[in-house]
């Protein structure tokens, strides 16, 4: 079995806040988003994890088999839950709040993972809040990384610091020698800023290469992205969209750039079509509800002079 990305990390059961004030369920966790955002736009993706034995979990895994995810290696765990999260909004824009602690995920180890199926990908995805979550996810996520630099699979790492869940200086030393053997390192402003204490995309940038990372991107919100090699820098400004949620907008892009990598297209190119795939995912609530498909995507570009 070969497969283009496998993600790793910790899915969770979402109720997000409607305009009428009810709760819609669904399902979230931003490597699980990236998963089902890049299974989405064309490429096959597998992800791993553990999950509670309860009707959170079976609903995540509905989840998966609707949208084509491979979840097959993917452990049942009877003894903690599946953590889950609410999203309210307000005028200063969305808000989580998480039930999350002792989560099944959180007892992941580097015996859970499938070393076949990571060794068969091109791409394994991993996070920030893949290792944060407990002391032994952020092991596994470093024997998930050794695994795949060990048979040639490129990494795909973001940043996504939770100050909540780990403080800077802990957070710091994982991060840092994640995105060292990472071949593309994800980031945004906030979290630079909380990590590296730079501000300015371009020193942000500068930042990631210096660490090791083969290239670096640099989420800016409705302000677009900057994407840096060594050899090379763009940056592409925001799409004007009417935005309405953006959970789960840096997923998106991460989803929609592995997808146009496996595709073969270029990281530059990539970026172009990941870009607008991350506005389009801003106009419906919750990480799932908006991810586009394709023929979306091709059809914004084609209606903007950013199409690559």
């Amino acid at each position: 079995m070969t497969v283009d990305i496998v993600a790793l990390g910790e899915p969770l059961y979402e109720l997000n806040q409607q305009a009428d004030g009810r709760f819609q369920p669904g399902c979230g966790g931003d490597t699980s988003n990236v998963a089902i955002a890049a299974r989405r736009l064309g490429a096959s993706t597998a992800y791993v994890t553990r999950l509670g034995a309860d009707s959170f979990g079976d609903a995540i895994l509905d989840t998966w088999r609707r949208e084509g995810v491979d979840a097959s290696q993917v452990k049942r765990d009877g003894s903690a839950p599946t953590g889950l999260y609410l999203i309210t909004h307000d005028g200063g824009g969305h808000r989580f709040s998480y039930c999350r602690a002792g989560s099944a995920a959180s007892l992941m180890t580097p015996a859970d993972l499938p070393e076949a199926l990571i060794a068969s990908a091109k791409y394994l995805h991993v996070s920030g809040l893949s290792q944060a979550i407990s002391v032994g996810a952020t092991e596994t996520v470093a024997q998930a990384i050794a695994m795949a630099v060990g048979a040639g699979v490129r990494v795909s790492y973001d940043t996504n610091f939770r100050q909540r869940l780990w403080p800077v200086e802990r957070a710091q030393v994982g991060v840092l020698a994640a995105a060292a053997q990472a071949d593309i390192l994800k980031t945004s402003l906030d979290d630079a800023l909380a990590l590296s204490g730079l501000t300015e995309p371009d020193a942000i940038a500068d930042w990631g290469l210096a660490l090791g990372a083969g290239a670096v991107v640099v989420t800016l919100g409705a302000d677009g992205v900057v994407v840096a090699t060594p050899d090379r820098r763009l940056r592409l400004a925001g799409h004007a969209v009417e935005a309405v949620d953006a959970t789960g907008a840096g997923d998106a892009f991460t989803g929609a750039l592995l997808a146009e990598l496996c595709r073969g297209h270029t990281l530059f190119v990539a970026a172009r079509f990941a870009n607008a795939a991350a506005a389009l995912s801003t106009q419906g609530y919750g990480a799932l509800g908006a991810l586009p498909r394709r023929s979306e995507v091709k059809a914004f570009l084609q209606g903007t002079s950013a199409a690559p």
